[in-house]
Parts: C-alpha cells; structure tokens; sequence
C-alpha cells in the first residue's frame, strides 16, 4: 500500500477524492459492503490502486469518513452548533439521526447493519462530543466530569433507540419517535 501525503486542499485532490467516494456509494448500492474490492472501487473510479491508497489506507478507512462526515452533516442541518442542550435540540438531534440511518440504509441496500457497525464508534463519538459541548457551555468546571457521564449515558440512548427504530422499521415518522421517547430522555437535559 502506498501511504503517500496528498494535499486536501489541492482542487485535483478533492475531485480524486470525489471520484472515489461516488465510484464506492455507486458499488454499495448494487452490493454488500463486504464483496466490494478496492479494485472495484478503482475500476469504477476510473483511477489505478495506488491512486485510491494515497487517499485511503483501505475500505474500512473510506466507508468510516464517508458515513461520518454524512452523519455530522444530517446533525448540523438539524441543530445548530452553537445551541444550548434543551428539550428542543435533543428532540432535533432524534429526528436528525433517524433521518441519518434512513437515508443510510438506502445508500447500503445491501445490509446496511454490516456498514452501520463499522462506524459506529465514530458517529458515537461525534455525537457524544457535540452534546457534551452544549452541556458545559454554562457550568462550572467542577461538573464537567459528571457532565461528561451525563453527556455519554445520553448519546448511548439516543444512538441506540434511534438505529433500533431503524433496524426494526418502525411505522412511525422520526418525529413521532422523537415525542415518543423524549420523556425518558428529559432526566439528562435538566
């Protein structure tokens, strides 16, 4: 593997990058995850191997920033970054990921639960960052780490209840999910 230093800056690099991205969405959604090459991903990029790993070490690396820079992306749409942790912002969060693993699950047809548990580390991460960013915002130094229980209890469950909701394909809307379960919620937001 050729582990070259590409310029992201570089207008040449983005489109590559793009290339490669959009090669790979277009083979996720004919095929499992899994049967997908890095030789499929170039053949369909039109680029050579070595080409794909100056951008990617390997799939793994690739579907990881594929799905997480979508996921902060479905957030930022719903909540803006310099909000406050209110009953609000958590229900739009709710409604945000629930929109991230529908639109997900319809990139991967094919099994999107083999994807989803690749990055799932990563978007928990995000998501556990972002919502202890807007707990402290107003607290004192003392209960940040307190906080930071708080802010990681509360990304488990909405992370788990909203992939649930997708994996069992519920009936109802992610607004109708997001009322449903904000009253077991609210203990972490006052």
């Amino acid at each position: 593997m050729l582990t070259t230093e590409v310029n992201l800056k570089d207008p040449r690099v983005i489109r590559t990058r793009q290339l490669i991205i959009d090669a790979f969405v277009l083979l996720l959604g004919k095929q499992d995850f899994h049967s997908i090459t890095v030789s499929d991903i170039s053949k369909q990029a039109t680029i050579n191997r070595a080409t794909f790993y100056a951008h990617f070490p390997d799939k793994y690396a690739l579907i990881e920033e594929y799905l997480s820079s979508s996921f902060i992306e479905f957030i930022y749409r719903r909540v803006d970054k310099q909000a406050d942790l209110t009953e609000e912002t958590v229900t739009s969060i709710i409604i945000g990921l629930c929109e991230y693993h529908e639109a997900s699950n319809k990139r991967c047809m094919r099994n999107y639960d083999t994807v989803a548990s690749l990055v799932e580390k990563s978007i928990i991460a995000q998501l556990e960052k972002f919502i202890l960013q807007m707990m402290v915002k107003n607290c004192e130094e003392t209960q940040k780490d307190i906080l930071e229980i708080a802010a990681n209890m509360l990304t488990w469950s909405i992370y788990g209840s909203t992939y649930r909701w997708n994996r069992d394909r519920r009936t109802e809307t992610p607004q109708q999910f997001a009322i449903k379960i904000m009253p077991m919620i609210k203990g972490y937001i006052e």
